[in-house]
């Protein structure tokens, strides 16, 4: 089964205020250091992979480059990136190959490097289509930013791109919403992403959202109600322009959907390298991850190991499943885990059922609407007690 290998890019022009990733503002001088990292790390992902008793796998179908944000980089540092993936990995000539890109970042020079190291997908971080909201959270593009950089990578051959939007932002409103999917829709892109705003104590807006304050525009947070109305009203219009949801926060026209995130979603093998990079490696399974902070991560911190039980092998089935709008196919869950190992949870799901919280036909559930809104309670009634699992980091959202 190919691979996916996943690239973390922990730099930025500037941090904002929602972001709760392993991302920051650093000085240009790490550069350097870091991209010497990541490529001895690749280098090396054999000797690692064996080293932790999981499979290799030589072949790979999508490559990611998330963040952060990685058009930061000199083109000739991610030129060597490439370079480093395709000596150790034989990459498929159809490969799906992303870059996260921040508005504003997309020079001539920049995206000529992107096409020579294979680019064929690009993530635009854009969040919202209205100024003064992108502006509040420390964004520093304009909406006509971003209708630029969606001509230029067209006119350069990159029409697979996918558009971030936040609900929930500071100032945003009903109709300042409908603005932005108004936008999101006019430039026919064909790939979306739509997420709420996490209120956390691992952003500076979200810790002033839970301190009360009024720091960062944490005041002119949209109520909770609101802000999933905003989703909802995300969900019905691009369904509804045939940009259709396939997960939980993802739409897409036919045969655009995300590869890379879909590893993710179906259990998939992928590899990470870079800081607060995550990997999952098959027969037998294990997840992997590498440090959490920059200086760490530079300095040589080790990988950490978890195998992957067999009971959180089943729960991940499950809430990583639920997410895709198809839902879980219940008799391939018994075919591959047995019976015994589903029955525990039969009456769980009969439950949620009567809660409308999913929906079953025949052998599939899946999320109900109201249970979209609620997913993160849905997916811990799956929890099994002490599970030794380590969830993924899924990409979400770029920056």
């Amino acid at each position: 089964m190919p691979l996916g290998v996943y690239i973390s890019v922990p730099f930025c022009r500037t941090k904002c205020s929602y972001c709760n990733f392993a991302s920051d503002v650093f000085s240009r001088a790490v550069f350097e250091r870091y991209v010497d990292r990541l490529c001895s790390d690749i280098a090396n992902a054999e000797r690692d992979a064996n080293q932790m008793s999981g499979k290799f796998e030589r072949e790979v179908d999508s490559i990611y480059l998330g963040g952060g944000t990685p058009t930061v980089l000199e083109p000739a540092q991610l030129q060597r990136l490439f370079d480093a993936v395709r000596s150790q990995f034989s990459v498929t000539p159809d490969a799906e190959v992303t870059v996260e890109c921040a508005p504003g970042t997309l020079s001539s020079p920049l995206i000529e490097a992107l096409l020579r190291c294979g680019v064929n997908r690009v993530s635009l971080g854009v969040q919202s289509f209205v100024d003064r909201e992108a502006a509040a959270v420390g964004r520093l593009h304009k909406h006509a930013t971003v209708l630029e950089d969606i001509a230029h990578l067209r006119a350069a051959g990159i029409s697979n791109i996918n558009v971030d939007l936040i609900a929930g932002l500071p100032h945003q409103t009903a109709q300042s919403w409908q603005e932005s999917l108004q936008q999101l829709i006019a430039t026919e892109v064909p790939h979306a992403s739509v997420y709420m705003l996490e209120v956390d104590d691992d952003s500076r807006l979200g810790r002033e959202l839970i301190a009360g304050g009024t720091r960062y525009h944490a005041h002119f947070v949209p109520e909770d109600d609101a802000t999933a109305d905003f989703y909802l009203a995300a969900c019905e219009m691009l369904n509804a322009a045939g940009v259709s949801q396939y997960e939980i926060s993802n739409f897409s026209r036919p045969g655009f959907e995300s590869r890379h995130n879909l590893k993710y979603w179906t259990r998939q093998p992928y590899l990470g390298f870079g800081v607060d990079a995550h990997s999952m490696l098959l027969s037998p399974p294990v997840r992997l991850a590498t440090a959490d902070a920059l200086e760490k991560y530079v300095s040589g911190s080790p990988l950490q190991q978890t195998p992957v039980s067999s009971d959180a092998a089943l729960e991940e089935t499950f809430f990583l499943g639920l997410r895709l709008n198809r839902g879980v196919d219940l008799a391939r869950v018994a075919e591959q885990f047995g019976h015994p190992a589903l029955a525990p949870l039969q009456p769980t799901i009969a439950d949620l059922v009567k809660e409308e919280l999913l929906e079953r036909s025949e052998d599939s559930i899946r999320l109900t609407k109201r249970g979209g809104l609620l997913s993160n309670e849905v997916f811990q009634r799956f929890l099994i007690p002490n599970p030794q699992s380590l969830t993924p980091a899924l990409v979400t959202p770029s920056v």
